[in-house]
This record gives structure tokens, C-alpha cells and sequence, in this order.
């Protein structure tokens, strides 16, 4: 581990505290966190590995992880904090990868019920077969990421797979916007092609999209299960490479109803609370907050999540 890209992973009661005092001046029970990433640790190492490298999909930017620790320490924290429900984003950067990780994914589900059983899909041949079987297991949500793929999402492999999941209703978390840095297939157009063949798609346009937020609220305008989630967005880290347009501000709110509160833990160069704050700090009113940081998710995956006990 490099320790210059290390921040200390003790969790000062403070700052659990600061997260609870966030919800509950809400009046929420908790939070649902839709873009959490928890992977097998080796590929974990991985992408931490990765990001102190500074390679080439992290912009070059500086990207300290913050909270580091294994597995069980990092999902606990995320019930301390209050999060209700979580999810387990994975993903494939090569073919024959996914049924491997969706198999892990079934398990870690098994063992953290307030997890959102999340499974994941790469265009190749036997996707719509393994696509089919994680729904049968239960998978609750998908995750891909094109950029990391470097795939089209058009892809002809993939598109059985997408009405698969349509016709199923299981959301899909997907990284397609051109932040931090652009691959050949982000962008608003190689998913706008996936939702003209299957518009009842639900899909969850990470990071808002960035840095091309208002096209793709334009394609959330357009097709009614197209959702966002909040992942970084309006950030002090972001703002600084990726800002958001505040003349886009009006069509945020008009769209309360299909934003997902999305941190990136534990992959995050700064405190769970600061991205709590950054929408805070939007001033779009409590309502806003509240359906973005628990009531849109709970509608969606039909569930509020199991109670917390305390800190």
C-alpha cells in the first residue's frame, strides 16, 4: 500500500455522528445508499492499487481512499452511519469475469442482508444467460461501467440482456458518463441507442452523468425510468475539474423525483458527510433531500431497509 495516497481508516465518533445528525434533521429513518462498491478483496486491492497509481481512468487526479479497512469494518461503518441499504457495485474490465463475480456477489448478499444483491454484466457470449440466472437468484440491482469496460452498451451481445432486465424491472446502475475521464463509448449517445430499443429500461445514470449532466437529464426527461444518482456530483473534489452548471439547477429539482443518493464509498478521497452536504448546500428544500437521500430508492427497490440500532 502506498501510504502517501493512505488516509487514516479510524472512524472518529464525530464524524457518525455528523452523517446521523444530516438524516435526522430530515426526519428520515436512515439513508439508502444506491452506489456503494464491494467486490472480492483481491479485486478490491485492485482498483485501490489503481487509483494510487493516478492511472489514466482516474483523470491523473490525486484520489486518496478513505476508508480503507476489510470488508466487514467498511459495511459496519456504513450501518453506523445510518445507511439502511446499501449495494455491492462490481464490474468486469475483461470477458469471462462476470459470472465469476455475480457468484461471489449471490454470497456476500447472503451474508449482508441489508445489502441490495447486485450483480453485473459484460458483453460477451453467455450474457443473457447469466444475466437470467442472477435475476433468478435474486439480484435487486446491476451494475456496469462502460468506461472501465471500454465497451458500447449498444452492443448487439448486450441487447437481449437489456430487455431481459427491463422486462424484470431490475434497475441498473450504470457509469456511461464522460467523468473523470472519457473512454471511446461515454456519452450520452451509445446509451440513448440502448434506450430507443428498450425504453422501459430503468436505468441509474451514475455520477449524474458528469461531465455531460444536462444531456443526460435531457434523456431522463425522456424516458420516464431513466434515474440518476448522485455519485461525487456537486462535491468540492468534482466542482474542481467537473463543475456542475448551476443554470441546470431548476431541471435538478423538476427531476427530484429520479435522484438517487450515490457516494462511492469507500472509494472516495473525502468524508461520507461531504457529499451529504454538497446536496444540502444545493438548496433545493428539505423534500428534495428527502426523496433524493431515501424515499426515491425506497420506492424503487420496495424497501426502507432493516431498522439500525443505534451507533
Amino acid at each position: 500500500m502506498n501510504d502517501h495516497h493512505t488516509v487514516p481508516v479510524d472512524t472518529p465518533a464525530a464524524e457518525v455522528e455528523e452523517v446521523r445528525r444530516f438524516w435526522e434533521r430530515l426526519g428520515l429513518p436512515g439513508l439508502i445508499d444506491v452506489h456503494t462498491h464491494f467486490m472480492p478483496e483481491r479485486v478490491h486491492s485492485k482498483v485501490w492499487e489503481y487509483f494510487d497509481a493516478l492511472g489514466p481512468m482516474t483523470g491523473g487526479l490525486e484520489w486518496p481512499i478513505t476508508y480503507r479497512q476489510e470488508e466487514a469494518e467498511r459495511a459496519d461503518l456504513l450501518r453506523r452511519f445510518g445507511v439502511r441499504a446499501f449495494t455491492a457495485m462490481l464490474y468486469p474490465h475483461k470477458p469471462g469475469m462476470a459470472r465469476w463475480l455475480n457468484g461471489w456477489a449471490v454470497d456476500f448478499a447472503r451474508r449482508t442482508p441489508d445489502c441490495l444483491h447486485t450483480a453485473t454484466l459484460y458483453p460477451e457470449p453467455g450474457v443473457e444467460a447469466y444475466v437470467r440466472e442472477a435475476v433468478e437468484a435474486g439480484a435487486r440491482v446491476f451494475k456496469a461501467h462502460v468506461q472501465v469496460g471500454a465497451y458500447d452498451p449498444a452492443d448487439e451481445l448486450l441487447l437481449p440482456a437489456w430487455g431481459l432486465l427491463a422486462e424484470a424491472g431490475v434497475p441498473v446502475v450504470i457509469h456511461c458518463g464522460s467523468g473523470p475521464a472519457p473512454g471511446k463509448h461515454t456519452g450520452p449517445e451509445p446509451i440513448a441507442r440502448v434506450l430507443a430499443r428498450h425504453p422501459r429500461l430503468r436505468l441509474i445514470v451514475a455520477h449524474m452523468g458528469m461531465p455531460e449532466f444536462e444531456e443526460f437529464f435531457g434523456l431522463a426527461e425522456r424516458y420516464r425510468e431513466v434515474r440518476l444518482d448522485t455519485t461525487m456530483a456537486f462535491t468540492d473534489f468534482t466542482e474542481s475539474f467537473m463543475p456542475f452548471p448551476r443554470t441546470a439547477l431548476p431541471r435538478l429539482a423538476d427531476l427530484g423525483d429520479r435522484v438517487l443518493l450515490g457516494t462511492d464509498f469507500p472509494n472516495i478521497p473525502y468524508p461520507y458527510a461531504h457529499q451529504l452536504h454538497a446536496l444540502e448546500r444545493l438548496d433545493l428544500g428539505a423534500d428534495w433531500l428527502r426523496a433524493v437521500c431515501h424515499d426515491n430508492a425506497a420506492e424503487l427497490f420496495g424497501t426502507a431497509g432493516p431498522a439500525q440500532d443505534g451507533v
